[in-house]
């Protein structure tokens, strides 16, 4: 935290009681005595009782501003040039070092002449509310460690991987997540990416987490069951293209204010089972391209699905080829306008009843059952007369 200067520092006690104070500052409570009163003071005078003992620590400005800076430590990829930070209009709250030197860089690029750099060390201080773009597009990143993380004020971390193609390992174990609302795009094209851990972060103030996880194509593995979803209105895209995501867990899925859901897990090529009897989908009116050729598909379960408000349907299901049954029975399409290729490619389809729905004003219906089985077609066609046949080409 910086030099500390207590006053009586002669008493015996002084050493303990001084370490006590120090401890004492991290506490939320005197942390917002600090940060209101920064703008007026310069030194902060701290008076703490403890027994009979009194204490007090003057608390410079630039003592705050050194405790209080997120640590980051970057393993460049060697050979690999370019970007390793993107920096904000203002440079002074962010201080670079290579190689753990003391001496602060100015440059925020890799070149030739950098290969022996092993090691970046990266301050930025507590200023900076938004880590929007931070890493966006930095190839040479190939491992990320956030040493320190103290600051619970980040509203925005939209599109703060992104690119970051050859990026091989990410800790973010000591990331404070409460104020974010956005975490669009974070991670989309980390296609190295084999495993993360997202057990801390805290996303109950998160609104959009669109294209999340998108194209994050080595991950084999997202434990996601400590999310948040409550005031979540936007996750399209959110897995899209994880082609090798087995393992999902999604069991607290709460997404009742969520409106649009399309292309969720559009491209998921090895998901096998999954399960959303958890969402809330009153609201969605967008679930078009949402199991778009999840070609491993064998069990979906969506029997609870609320499709009042649901205007787009086309590819939802498209190339589900390993999806035997679907149970659709609950679903409403009074307001659905688009149903072109909705179960397109599902070729092993046996079992699915579509008696209950609406489509008699529906136009956009081309394709509907294109390359379905013929006894799945048959079927069709006795529950529901209404449909054309150009559903079936």
């Amino acid at each position: 935290m910086g030099a500390l200067n207590v006053s009586n520092g002669k008493s015996k006690d002084s050493k303990s009681q001084s370490q006590l104070d120090s401890e004492n500052l991290r506490s939320k409570y005197i942390l917002k005595i600090l940060f209101d009163n920064l703008t007026t003071e310069k030194t902060l005078r701290i008076i703490k009782y403890n027994k009979n003992l009194q204490s007090r620590l003057d608390i410079s400005l630039q003592h705050y501003k050194e405790y209080f800076q997120t640590e980051i430590e970057i393993i460049p990829i060697k050979y690999k040039y370019g970007k390793f930070i993107n920096v904000s209009d203002d440079e002074s709250h962010y201080h670079i070092y290579f190689n753990n030197s003391k001496e602060k860089i100015k440059k925020y690029k890799l070149t030739p002449k950098d290969d022996n750099v092993t090691k970046i060390k990266i301050n930025i201080d507590y200023e900076v509310k938004s880590y929007k773009n931070l890493f966006k597009d930095c190839q040479c990143l190939g491992l990320v460690s956030f040493k320190k993380f103290k600051i619970d004020n980040i509203n925005d971390m939209s599109y703060m991987f992104y690119g970051c193609s050859f990026l091989l390992g990410l800790d973010l174990s000591n990331f404070i997540t409460d104020s974010v609302t956005d975490f669009s795009y974070m991670f989309f094209g980390c296609f190295s990416l084999k495993k993360l851990d997202l057990s801390k972060f805290n996303t109950g103030n998160a609104i959009s987490m669109s294209n999340m996880f998108d194209d994050c194509s080595s991950l084999e593995k997202l434990n996601l069951s400590n999310f948040n979803f409550n005031k979540v209105n936007d996750m399209r895209n959110i897995f899209s293209r994880c082609s090798l995501l087995k393992d999902l867990n999604i069991s607290n899925l709460n997404t009742n204010n969520v409106t649009n859901l399309s292309s969720m897990f559009s491209g998921c090529k090895s998901l096998e089972v999954i399960n959303l009897t958890s969402l809330d989908t009153s609201n969605v009116s967008n679930m078009s391209n949402m199991f778009y050729k999840c070609s491993s598909l064998k069990e979906l379960k969506i029997s609870n699905f609320n499709t009042n408000n649901v205007k787009d349907m086309s590819y939802m299901f498209y190339e589900c080829s390993k999806l035997k049954k679907l149970d659709t029975t609950n679903f409403n399409t009074n307001k659905t306008t688009n149903m072109n290729f909705m179960f397109a490619g599902c070729t092993s389809l046996e079992e699915m009843d579509i008696s209950n729905f609406n489509i008699n004003d529906l136009t956009d219906i081309n394709g509907m059952f294109s390359r379905c089985s013929d006894d799945l077609k048959n079927k069709i066609k006795e529950q529901n007369k209404c449909i054309g046949e150009k559903a079936f080409l």
